[in-house]
């Protein structure tokens, strides 16, 4: 099985937490097979709102969420600073 990870981002309440505004305004920024692609692609859109502290993007492991029984399924979502 491949280590899915989801990259998405939006505007959050809080700039320290994952309270998002807008669910539907949300940037899908794509869905990718490996970590290391996953946060190039992260990073690369991190960057672009790197001026706007309420724009946050995420990492989430999906991996992680469909196969909850693995140790490390306890941490699904990386908040690369």
């Amino acid at each position: 099985m491949s280590k899915l990870h989801l990259v998405f981002g939006g505007r959050v309440k809080d700039p320290q937490g994952l309270d998002f505004i807008d669910l539907k305004g949300l940037d899908l920024v794509g869905m990718f097979d490996n970590y290391a692609d996953a946060e190039d692609a992260w990073r690369a859109s991190a960057q672009r709102t790197v001026d706007d502290a309420e724009m946050k993007y995420v990492v989430v492991h999906l991996h992680r969420l469909l196969e909850p029984e693995t140790p490390d399924a306890a941490s699904s979502v990386a908040v690369t600073p």
